[in-house]
């Protein structure tokens, strides 16, 4: 039976052919080039079809004007649902209250758990974490993942490689938690841990939220950093992952990949990894199209 790990990236679209602007062109990054034979999706060329890897565009702006945001974006991407429509404009960072039910009652998270598959929420996040219904700034990923009962990983957890940080590697929870019981750890170290927890279920899904915030923050240099370590934590996955699991990426909308600003309109990144990265019928197109993805993956569609 084929089973899918699924990786949400925080704003990462795809950008210009230009390394004045696009940190991708100046990174090092051979596990995507290597995937994507010797190449990185740019406008000028979004669609690339390697052997066991296909990169696509995905549109974030679904129709509405204004700069896509994670909050409404994030919704979309999980539930297949015109968020930002639905809204009534593009909203973020934090899932919109109003659109909560959404989220919780027709998550892909929650569907594929249905139809009786086992499903996996690989993030670690402290104990108590999202308890708190009334707490307004939450991302749409543990809020689905809380409402189902799969928020259980912890520190413990972590610390025995058994749970990946949002952040890849564990200096967050180290420098800002005090968590200093939590070992250091490479990406690639995460990227083998996460993969461990995915050969173990049928849909794995994990959400990282730095490329986010260095498409923000971090310049050129902390665009670099962080994609480096993006590329290191997949080297480490794709080296411990079961030949069965199909690795889907995908991001909510544009941002690091153009240094110059801040969320762009750029379509968002998608890419499927393994031998199923041709089964998954037409090419998605837009964020929406996520969640029948991930279905497709399965073979439950």
């Amino acid at each position: 039976m084929p089973r899918v790990l699924f990786i949400f990236l925080d704003g990462v679209g795809i950008g210009a052919p230009d390394p004045e602007r696009n940190p991708f062109l100046n990174a090092e990054l051979p596990t995507l080039t290597g995937l994507l034979a010797g190449r990185l999706p740019t406008l000028s060329e979004p669609v690339i079809d390697a052997e066991r890897c296909r990169a696509f565009p995905l549109d974030a702006t679904l129709g509405v004007g204004g700069l896509p945001q994670s909050g409404t974006g994030q919704i979309a991407l999980l539930t297949g649902e015109n968020a930002a429509r639905i809204f009534g404009r593009h909203f973020g960072p934090w899932t919109p209250v109003r659109l909560r039910p959404l989220l919780l009652e027709h998550n892909v998270l929650r569907r594929v758990r249905e139809l009786g598959y086992s499903v996996a929420f690989a993030n670690a996040y402290p104990e108590g974490f999202g308890q708190g219904r009334r707490d307004r700034r939450l991302a749409a990923a543990p809020l689905a993942a809380c409402e189902i009962g799969l928020m259980t990983l912890h520190a413990a957890e972590l610390a025995r490689g058994d749970a990946v940080a949002s952040e890849i590697t564990h200096a967050g929870w180290r420098r800002r938690l005090g968590q200093t019981e939590v070992p250091e750890i490479s990406p690639a170290e995460a990227g083998r841990n996460l993969a461990r927890l995915a050969n173990q279920a049928d849909l794995t899904f994990f959400a990282h939220y730095s490329t986010d915030q260095a498409g923000h923050k971090g310049g050129m240099g902390g665009a670099i950093e962080s994609l480096e370590r993006v590329d290191a934590f997949l080297a480490g996955i794709m080296d411990a992952l079961a030949e069965d699991i199909s690795v889907l990426i995908a991001s909510d909308h544009g941002n690091i990949e153009d240094v110059t600003e801040g969320h762009t309109r750029n379509p968002a990144l998608g890419m499927i990894l393994g031998d199923r990265s041709g089964v998954a019928g037409p090419t998605p197109s837009s964020i929406m199209d996520v969640p029948s993805t991930i279905l497709a993956l399965l073979g439950a569609n």
